[in-house]
């Protein structure tokens, strides 16, 4: 027979093991704009240091296979695209950041949680309104015609309120401004499945290039990623377990900074933040993509994508089993 203090360590152990089973487990991630690694790894960056110590830091990488048939152009929208859908450009078609014609037979994210579990909330916190209205599509029959639960976007379009200069500091106040609404509304309700994008860090790069004031521009996003890594953990201590993951969609050319595009190193290298520490040797080795990042959220949300839906994804999880 077992020993009554056996006997004990075995209820314990289950009564851990159920604890954490229970736990609702969430997710948010977040997208930088046009932040080479170079850049993020010189940078002052608190944040985004404090997730990784949490799960790890490694250089990543955007553009498909070089040469190949999913190459794909270091430019924003398709960026975003090949992070929401876990495939290159081949599939998803989005080529560029106007006149875009996605390919919505590649199941995005926020199709699949809201198919496979509908019951699941949704949020999207954005500075730019053709993430949800094109590339994520939604209420588009085509895009599987659903809502999401919330959104905070289209500040772009308020002239008003954010008053367009030359100098795009309107983009900055936008990015001020969803960042704050994510992290109240994370703190308040704990959606989840989150996106979250902040514009400036690129328009700075456009303007400024490898410069102080591009420097700048990432040391105030960095701040941005702190109010939300706080609403974050502000759920964790109420029992909640989370994913955050934070990245960016493409480098900058290597001669001034100012431009993407192409397929140099630079402008296809990029990098990934998560609080997970349970990561592959392949994310650790620098070999993930960004392709990767939606079925790791999958993983951690435990859904399961329909089989013709996950065959079609061209990344894979970086997570260990969970």
């Amino acid at each position: 027979m077992r020993s009554s203090s056996a006997v004990a360590l075995l209820l314990a152990a289950s009564t851990a093991l159920g604890a954490q089973e229970a736990q609702p487990r969430k997710a948010v991630f977040i997208l930088l704009d046009g932040i080479p690694a170079d850049v993020i790894e010189r940078v002052e960056t608190p944040a985004l240091d404090a997730i990784a110590r949490a799960g790890g830091y490694a250089r990543a990488h955007v553009g498909g296979e070089l040469g190949g048939p999913t190459q794909t152009p270091t430019v924003s929208a398709p960026g975003y695209m090949s992070l929401i859908t876990g495939t290159w450009l081949n599939k998803h078609n989005v080529r560029g950041n106007n006149n875009q014609s996605p390919n919505y037979e590649y199941w995005n994210l926020f199709r699949i949680v809201e198919t496979v579990e509908p019951a699941r909330r949704t949020a999207l916190f954005s500075t730019w309104t053709d993430n949800r209205t094109v590339l994520i599509g939604v209420g588009r029959p085509g895009a599987g015609d659903f809502q999401l639960d919330h959104v905070a976007d289209g500040f772009e379009l308020d002239t008003v309120a954010f008053p367009h200069d030359r100098a795009s500091r309107y983009i900055l106040a936008i990015d001020e401004r969803v960042s704050t609404e994510a992290a109240a509304h994370i703190a308040a309700v704990g959606p989840d499945l989150s996106w979250v994008y902040l514009q400036h860090t690129d328009d700075a790069g456009h303007a400024y290039g490898d410069s102080e004031a591009f420097y700048e521009a990432v040391r105030q996003a960095d701040a941005m990623v702190g109010r939300i890594w706080a609403a974050v953990q502000q759920r964790q201590a109420l029992g909640e377990d989370w994913m955050i993951v934070v990245t960016t969609d493409h480098g900058r050319d290597a001669s001034t900074g100012k431009g993407h595009g192409g397929q140099s190193a630079r402008e296809r290298g990029t990098w990934i933040v998560t609080n997970q520490p349970a990561l592959d040797e392949r994310f650790r080795n620098g070999g993930a993509a960004i392709v990767d990042i939606a079925p790791s959220i999958l993983q951690h949300l435990r859904i399961a994508a329909p089989q013709p839906v996950m065959r079609q994804m061209d990344g894979r999880s970086f997570v260990r089993g969970q």
